[in-house]
């Protein structure tokens, strides 16, 4: 079995990009000035010819991934979440998404984790965003194995792609000599016919802790990892609310547009289920620690725990 690990996706990213780097002499690499705290230094340090620091210069970034892209090389645009899908989303949506080309937008930094960065930095609405684009395609990979995997799926895939990084390291929980990616395909780590928590990004690892604080008091929670928001994976989530009635979403991400405004879309139209959401409710964050704060706002195991309860009335 694989060596079960404890980093941050972000790190997770810059390690990939440089181990595909052979396999895929087409891709290239851009940050806004942030490299060290994006990782990208890592693809920078051992192929300097195939990157490209923009400067603190988000908007054109993106321009010269497109630009890139038309010329058939495969850009990974990479800076914060508030910056990639925030401040360059006209850039985003009219030099990429519309005319559909092979670049990957990599938000770093992203949701109330970043702590101390403050409520300018927090991005909470990049999800959002990103999905409502046509052709994007959404990624909130969790662990370090599972982004890994959807980098490589994403050199691979043509077409608009927004993945989403964390600052926090988290213990790795999937099995790196046997795990397997797919887009668009949700993954269930954990059986249960009583009621299913859909996690997505840090969450699912918080969500874990709570399925197994659920199991010591009778409660037997299905836990399902979403890493793809779009497209997301319709067949798991009719199963699971077909199955176990009602439905728990996590996200560490407003309430509104993200995973759980996905999940209810997908039962509304196909199967009419009760749909619980964690997430940052219509508000900003602020400054502090990191854990502190994802405590504060509910985005932590007991949290999850106490609203799985009262959804089941117990």
């Amino acid at each position: 079995m694989s060596e079960m690990v404890k980093k941050a996706t972000r790190e997770s990213y810059g390690m990939a990009l440089t181990e595909l780097a052979e396999q895929f002499p087409q891709i290239v690499v851009l940050d806004a000035d942030l490299a060290e705290a994006t990782k990208t230094a890592m693809f920078k340090k051992k192929y300097p010819g195939r990157f490209i620091d923009c400067g603190i210069a988000e908007c054109n970034m993106i321009g010269v991934a497109a630009g890139l892209a038309a010329c058939g090389k495969i850009p990974f645009a990479t800076s914060f979440a508030m910056f990639a899908a925030g401040r360059a989303y006209e850039q985003v949506r009219n030099s990429v998404a519309y005319p559909k080309l092979n670049v990957k937008i990599v938000g770093s930094h992203a949701g109330i984790s970043v702590g101390e960065d403050g409520a300018t930095h927090q991005c909470l609405e990049d999800i959002a965003l990103m999905r409502e684009l046509p052709g994007m395609v959404v990624l909130n990979p969790s662990d370090h194995y599972e982004m890994k995997a959807a980098v490589k799926a994403a050199a691979e895939h043509y077409g608009p792609v927004y993945i989403r990084l964390g600052r926090l390291a988290v213990e790795s929980f999937n099995n790196g000599d046997d795990y397997k990616f797919e887009l668009g395909k949700g993954i269930t780590l954990r059986g249960g016919k009583d009621i299913t928590i859909i996690a997505t990004g840090l969450m699912v690892s918080r969500a874990l802790e709570a399925v197994k604080a659920l199991e010591k008091k009778g409660i037997d929670a299905r836990l399902i990892n979403i890493h793809t928001i779009k497209p997301i994976d319709r067949d798991i989530i009719i199963k699971a609310a077909k199955e176990t009635g009602k439905i728990v979403t996590v996200e560490e991400h407003s309430v509104i547009g993200g995973l759980g405004d996905a999940v209810s879309s997908v039962l509304c139209e196909e199967y009419p289920a009760p749909v619980v959401k964690i997430g940052v409710n219509d508000q900003f964050g602020h400054s502090g620690p990191a854990d502190d704060l994802l405590e504060q706002y509910g985005l932590c195991a007991s949290h999850i725990e106490e609203v799985t309860e009262k959804a089941l009335g117990k």
